[in-house]
């Protein structure tokens, strides 16, 4: 894991210089999201002071929105949009990394998966906007 000061997303793809981004594109799980709320709700069941944001694997660290009530939804970062498609749901190396019960302690804090719909550049103290889906013509098909 790398932590970035900026990065560009690319539509279709994921992130530049991630793995996913050289998979099958139009992929469901292009980028990975976690808030900095659910690493905190985690941690407490673990019951840890704290946990290191690059252990869990996801590609962009957000505050500030409940990640799980943006699903199917459309949303901004930077000069990307990107879909939210899916809850990100915790893999059994989560018990190598964070130790015993960590699967269960992120049940429901897991995340969430997107696609991306357009291209940006991303930098760290962007916001992430919700977006109607009016707002988007020509971007979804």
């Amino acid at each position: 894991m790398q932590s970035l000061s900026h990065v560009e997303a690319l539509a279709g793809l994921g992130l530049e210089g991630d793995w996913r981004a050289q998979g099958r594109p139009g992929s469901a799980r292009q980028v990975s999201l976690i808030s900095r709320e659910f690493i905190d709700s985690i941690a407490t069941y673990m019951g840890v002071d704290g946990i290191d944001p690059a252990l869990l694997r996801r590609n962009l660290l957000v505050s500030g929105i409940n990640l799980n009530a943006l699903r199917h939804q459309y949303f901004q970062i930077g000069g990307a949009i990107f879909q939210a498609t899916a809850l990100c749901h915790p893999c059994g190396r989560m018990e190598q990394a964070l130790g015993e019960g960590a699967v269960a302690a992120m049940l429901g804090y897991g995340g969430l998966c997107a696609r991306v719909l357009r291209s940006g550049r991303i930098a760290v103290g962007d916001t992430l906007q919700p977006l109607a889906e009016e707002a988007l013509p020509g971007l979804l098909s």
